[in-house]
């Protein structure tokens, strides 16, 4: 389809049947409002009168609007309506974690000012966390307009749609800039890329100021019609079970989140009865390291409730490319590559192995359409064959121009005119697979370990929160270099737990952990999207940040 604008798209969408449903968990009263479902035409119309009372307090081609609240259906219609004005959304975080507020507010108004936002809309409930000197506060339910004065902005495929913070944002956020183009480039190739059409249904909890909440489940089905039930990330986390009664209940057939959730998923399956999920054909799983163990767990506590195991969908994506960069094929499932440990540490190269001592690391599929993948040496640039690790690099349609008010953060990204993604990873008939993040790799006597690796080890533990620990390379006694593991437990013999993690990890990596250090349940630093912050951790460690039990 001609690439236009997102409005022109959304116009498009409402001339078929699809509809949004907002969902509630009926376990914790939920956020959102009783289930309420929603044709997109009639969304629209809601948008059209929002967007002219944005119109109306200045937004427009150019125009920053800062947006915060829980998701909702007035938080949706305002969304749309920033487009409906021709502003450019800059969706911001909640706090979702209550020990985090200070951090929360100070992050908040550091992303308002990087973003030039020349207004913020704010859910009434937290108007309170972001008043700041400067941009024009408007409370969500009070932008007030009429459709019959609103105007339409004209069709511009190179104007702002989205500025995204990169989720491992902290003190310095990075709004990744996303004009029109690359959002309806990256929605066309996932709808082609998964083969999604009118009869498909979508299931999301995803928070909405995260990439793949915001454009992979709310924005693909908005663009092209198809139905869609949306949670709030809250319900989701005190009842991990309601997504999978959601995608029973609204006979889902696609629905997405990061290998913690799909963890959680797979305990809340082996409780519930009378389910059925066999209309679901993709269970995309993205957003930080896949761990194929527990995909198959997850796998295994579906089969019971008709889930077809060919569901699983390993994907890789970023906010640089927009989303999505590669997808498998539907309906063939996760597949796996079981490389030698050793030569991958040692040599960066990724050699096929057999039994019990080797790394699974699942195949993320073929680059998307408008897309271009290449593996170079991290140090000098140089370009890596199949099966050579190296720094993934990413130029094509749908890549990010750069980074907003940042030109010297764009040019350091930047190798010969391709991204420099950060993570490394090889190609093996031009599949993707991810090892992990560059910056993330400890450095012990010439080996180059993998921090995933020793924290599935240690999450194995029994008393171990699964998805809840992190290990580092830090520096001990003499200047010695070794690994410390963090991890979160609740009521556990401390010695006998310290013990049996040091013998997992010693056992998955060779190496002993210098230290294990315990800590309470929701204390590791996690982004606003969920992920470990290793880096920050490392530098809690030895600090009161760290609730040591």
């Amino acid at each position: 389809m001609l690439v236009t604008s997102v409005v022109a798209r959304i116009e498009a969408a409402t001339q078929r049947s699809g509809a949004i449903t907002f969902l509630a968990s009926a376990r914790t009263g939920g956020a959102t409002a009783p289930t309420e479902r929603v044709s997109w035409a009639a969304l629209h119309e809601d948008a059209i009168a929002m967007a002219s009372g944005l119109q109306a307090r200045g937004v427009g081609p150019g125009v920053n609007v800062a947006l915060i609240g829980p998701t909702s259906r007035p938080l949706v219609t305002a969304i749309q309506a920033v487009w409906l004005a021709g502003g450019t959304l800059v969706t911001l975080p909640l706090p979702m974690r209550l020990g985090s507020i200070e951090e929360f507010v100070e992050q908040t108004r550091c992303r308002i000012a990087n973003a030039d936002a020349q207004l913020i809309v704010v859910d009434p409930a937290l108007e309170e966390f972001v008043a700041v000197d400067g941009p024009p506060v408007v409370r969500l339910d009070a932008i007030a307009g009429s459709a019959a004065v609103w105007e339409r902005p004209p069709d511009d495929p190179d104007r702002l749609a989205i500025i995204q913070f990169t989720s491992g944002s902290t003190s310095d956020p990075k709004g990744v800039m996303l004009p029109h183009r690359c959002v309806i480039e990256n929605i066309d190739a996932i709808v082609e890329g998964a083969a999604l059409g009118e009869g498909d249904v979508g299931v999301s909890w995803l928070p909405l100021y995260h990439d793949m909440g915001l454009i992979g489940l709310l924005m693909t089905p908005m663009l092209t019609g198809f139905d869609l039930g949306i949670a709030a990330p809250q319900d989701f986390l005190a009842a991990p079970a309601d997504w999978m009664q959601w995608l029973s209940e609204e006979h889902a057939t696609i629905t997405g989140g990061p290998n913690f959730a799909y963890a959680l998923a797979a305990r809340a399956l082996r409780r519930l009865d009378g389910l059925d999920l066999s209309t679901w054909r993709i269970a995309l799983n993205g957003a930080e390291p896949i761990d194929p163990l527990a995909v198959e767990a997850f796998l295994d506590a579906g089969a019971t409730h008709s889930l077809d195991a060919k569901a699983a969908f390993c994907v890789y994506g970023m906010a640089e490319a927009t989303l999505a960069i590669s997808f498998p094929e539907p309906g063939t499932g996760m597949t796996v590559d079981a490389v030698d440990p050793d030569v991958l540490e040692h040599d960066r190269v990724a050699t096929s192995a057999t039994g019990d001592r080797v790394r699974r690391l699942p195949f993320l599929g073929r680059t998307l359409r408008g897309l271009e993948l290449r593996v170079c040496d991290p140090a000098t640039g140089a370009a890596r064959a199949d099966r050579e690790v190296g720094e993934l690099e990413l130029r094509g349609i749908s890549v990010t121009p750069g980074y907003y008010g940042r030109p010297d953060v764009t040019a350091a990204s930047l190798h010969d005119g391709w991204l420099r993604t950060g993570d490394l990873g090889y190609l093996v008939d031009d599949e993707v697979v991810v090892c992990g993040r560059i910056k993330d790799v400890i450095i012990i006597g010439g080996r180059n370990v993998f921090p995933e690796e020793i924290e599935r080890a240690a999450a194995s533990v029994e008393g171990v929160r699964v998805g809840n620990v992190i290990a580092f390379g830090t520096e001990g006694r003499r200047g010695k270099e070794g690994i410390t593991v963090v991890a979160e437990t609740r009521g556990a013999d401390r010695k006998a737990l310290r013990d049996e993690i040091i013998d997992r990890v010693c056992d998955a990596v060779g190496i002993p952990p210098l230290e294990v250090v315990l800590v309470e349940a929701g204390t590791l630093p996690k982004t606003s999207s969920g992920k470990l912050q290793r880096s920050l951790c490392k530098a809690q460690h030895g600090s009161a940040a760290l609730q040591r039990v």
